[in-house]
Protein backbone atom coordinates (compact mmCIF):
# COMPACT_ATOMS: atom_id res chain seq x y z
CA UNK A 1 0.00 0.00 0.00
CA UNK A 2 2.89 2.06 0.22
CA UNK A 3 3.90 2.41 -2.96
CA UNK A 4 0.87 3.36 -4.30
CA UNK A 5 1.03 6.10 -1.58
CA UNK A 6 3.97 7.09 -2.74
CA UNK A 7 2.87 8.03 -6.18
CA UNK A 8 0.69 10.43 -4.66
CA UNK A 9 3.86 12.05 -2.34
CA UNK A 10 5.57 14.96 -3.96
CA UNK A 11 9.01 14.12 -4.84
CA UNK A 12 11.32 17.13 -4.09
CA UNK A 13 14.54 14.75 -4.80
CA UNK A 14 13.66 13.40 -8.20
CA UNK A 15 10.59 15.41 -9.85
CA UNK A 16 11.61 19.14 -7.98
CA UNK A 17 8.20 18.32 -5.93
CA UNK A 18 5.84 17.34 -8.39
CA UNK A 19 4.09 14.05 -7.87
CA UNK A 20 4.98 10.51 -9.02
CA UNK A 21 1.78 10.19 -10.60
CA UNK A 22 2.03 13.55 -12.56
CA UNK A 23 5.47 12.44 -13.94
CA UNK A 24 3.73 9.09 -15.22
CA UNK A 25 0.61 10.50 -16.73
CA UNK A 26 2.44 13.04 -18.69
CA UNK A 27 4.73 10.14 -20.02
CA UNK A 28 1.61 8.55 -20.81
CA UNK A 29 0.35 11.61 -22.51
CA UNK A 30 3.46 12.25 -24.37
CA UNK A 31 3.38 8.08 -25.73
CA UNK A 32 0.16 8.82 -26.92
CA UNK A 33 1.22 11.98 -28.69
CA UNK A 34 4.01 10.31 -30.37
CA UNK A 35 2.26 6.99 -31.29
CA UNK A 36 -0.88 8.56 -32.70
CA UNK A 37 -0.97 12.19 -33.73
CA UNK A 38 2.77 12.22 -35.14
CA UNK A 39 2.00 8.91 -36.43
CA UNK A 40 -0.65 10.19 -38.15
CA UNK A 41 0.43 13.37 -39.32
CA UNK A 42 3.78 11.82 -40.83
CA UNK A 43 1.89 9.07 -42.60
CA UNK A 44 -0.28 12.02 -44.24
CA UNK A 45 2.09 13.93 -44.71
CA UNK A 46 4.81 11.67 -46.29
CA UNK A 47 1.83 10.05 -48.65
CA UNK A 48 0.24 12.95 -49.62
CA UNK A 49 0.27 14.07 -53.53
CA UNK A 50 0.11 16.97 -55.45
CA UNK A 51 0.14 20.44 -54.80
CA UNK A 52 -1.30 21.24 -50.60
CA UNK A 53 -3.95 23.85 -49.43
CA UNK A 54 -1.63 25.97 -47.13
CA UNK A 55 -3.85 25.82 -44.07
CA UNK A 56 -4.03 22.32 -44.35
CA UNK A 57 -0.20 21.76 -44.66
CA UNK A 58 0.34 24.31 -41.93
CA UNK A 59 -2.31 21.41 -39.59
CA UNK A 60 -0.18 18.56 -40.83
CA UNK A 61 3.09 20.09 -40.11
CA UNK A 62 2.10 21.41 -36.48
CA UNK A 63 0.29 17.99 -35.82
CA UNK A 64 3.82 16.49 -37.41
CA UNK A 65 6.25 18.45 -35.40
CA UNK A 66 4.80 19.10 -31.44
CA UNK A 67 3.95 14.99 -30.90
CA UNK A 68 7.96 14.27 -32.26
CA UNK A 69 8.80 16.78 -30.12
CA UNK A 70 6.98 14.98 -27.62
CA UNK A 71 9.13 12.15 -27.37
CA UNK A 72 11.60 14.03 -25.69
CA UNK A 73 8.97 14.11 -22.64
CA UNK A 74 9.54 10.52 -22.19
CA UNK A 75 13.04 11.78 -20.97
CA UNK A 76 12.70 15.46 -19.59
CA UNK A 77 8.90 14.78 -18.84
CA UNK A 78 8.47 18.28 -17.03
CA UNK A 79 10.40 20.43 -19.34
CA UNK A 80 7.84 19.37 -22.09
CA UNK A 81 5.48 20.93 -20.56
CA UNK A 82 4.93 23.37 -22.89
CA UNK A 83 4.01 21.49 -25.63
CA UNK A 84 1.03 19.52 -23.24
CA UNK A 85 0.00 23.29 -22.74
CA UNK A 86 0.45 23.75 -26.32
CA UNK A 87 -1.91 20.84 -26.83
CA UNK A 88 -4.30 21.67 -23.67
CA UNK A 89 -4.96 25.44 -25.36
CA UNK A 90 -5.36 24.64 -28.97
CA UNK A 91 -8.01 21.70 -28.50
CA UNK A 92 -9.92 23.94 -25.60
CA UNK A 93 -10.41 26.74 -28.21
CA UNK A 94 -11.45 24.22 -31.21
CA UNK A 95 -14.03 22.35 -28.68
CA UNK A 96 -15.48 25.67 -28.04
CA UNK A 97 -15.46 27.78 -30.83
CA UNK A 98 -16.22 24.31 -33.79
CA UNK A 99 -17.44 21.57 -31.50
CA UNK A 100 -19.72 23.29 -29.24
CA UNK A 101 -21.51 25.79 -31.64
CA UNK A 102 -22.06 22.35 -33.87
CA UNK A 103 -23.08 20.61 -31.21
CA UNK A 104 -25.43 23.24 -29.49
CA UNK A 105 -27.18 23.48 -33.21
CA UNK A 106 -27.72 19.29 -33.12
CA UNK A 107 -25.68 19.81 -36.17
CA UNK A 108 -21.95 17.76 -34.40
CA UNK A 109 -22.89 14.22 -34.94
CA UNK A 110 -22.65 12.85 -38.63
CA UNK A 111 -20.58 16.36 -39.10
CA UNK A 112 -17.06 16.33 -40.70
CA UNK A 113 -15.85 17.33 -36.97
CA UNK A 114 -17.40 14.37 -35.35
CA UNK A 115 -14.61 12.54 -35.29
CA UNK A 116 -11.79 15.23 -34.22
CA UNK A 117 -14.25 16.07 -31.23
CA UNK A 118 -14.10 12.55 -30.42
CA UNK A 119 -10.67 12.76 -30.18
CA UNK A 120 -10.28 16.16 -28.55
CA UNK A 121 -12.49 14.36 -26.01
CA UNK A 122 -9.70 12.95 -24.32
CA UNK A 123 -8.60 16.57 -23.24
CA UNK A 124 -9.40 16.22 -19.28
CA UNK A 125 -6.55 13.09 -19.45
CA UNK A 126 -4.13 15.81 -20.08
CA UNK A 127 -5.68 18.43 -18.20
CA UNK A 128 -5.71 15.77 -15.27
CA UNK A 129 -1.73 15.00 -16.03
CA UNK A 130 -0.45 18.45 -15.69
CA UNK A 131 1.12 19.37 -12.26
CA UNK A 132 -0.36 22.59 -12.50
CA UNK A 133 1.24 24.20 -9.04
CA UNK A 134 4.50 23.49 -10.98
CA UNK A 135 3.31 25.34 -14.02
CA UNK A 136 2.33 28.04 -12.23
CA UNK A 137 5.33 28.57 -10.27
CA UNK A 138 7.67 27.90 -12.88
CA UNK A 139 5.73 29.71 -16.16
CA UNK A 140 3.30 32.12 -14.56
CA UNK A 141 5.05 33.49 -11.04
CA UNK A 142 7.81 35.82 -12.21
CA UNK A 143 11.62 34.55 -11.35
CA UNK A 144 13.04 36.52 -8.85
CA UNK A 145 16.10 36.11 -10.54
CA UNK A 146 16.14 37.11 -14.75
CA UNK A 147 16.85 34.09 -16.49
CA UNK A 148 19.73 35.10 -18.87
CA UNK A 149 21.94 34.66 -16.04
CA UNK A 150 25.71 33.65 -18.15
CA UNK A 151 24.16 34.35 -21.33
CA UNK A 152 25.55 36.45 -24.36
CA UNK A 153 22.32 39.12 -22.60
CA UNK A 154 23.22 38.01 -18.88
CA UNK A 155 25.45 41.45 -18.30
CA UNK A 156 23.11 43.56 -19.74
CA UNK A 157 19.83 42.34 -18.06
CA UNK A 158 21.94 42.18 -14.40
CA UNK A 159 23.21 45.74 -15.08
CA UNK A 160 20.12 47.48 -16.34
CA UNK A 161 18.28 45.62 -12.75
CA UNK A 162 20.85 47.21 -10.67
CA UNK A 163 19.21 50.76 -10.93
Amino acid sequence: MTSIANIFTPDHARYEGVRPINIYLLRLMYFLMAAFVATDAWMTIINHAGPWDRFRALAFCVWAAYPTLAVLGLIHPLKMLPIMMFTIFYKSIWLVIVALPLWQAGALAGSPAEPMTKAFLWLPLAIVAVPWGYVFNNYVRPAKTFPLHGSVFGGFFALSSRS
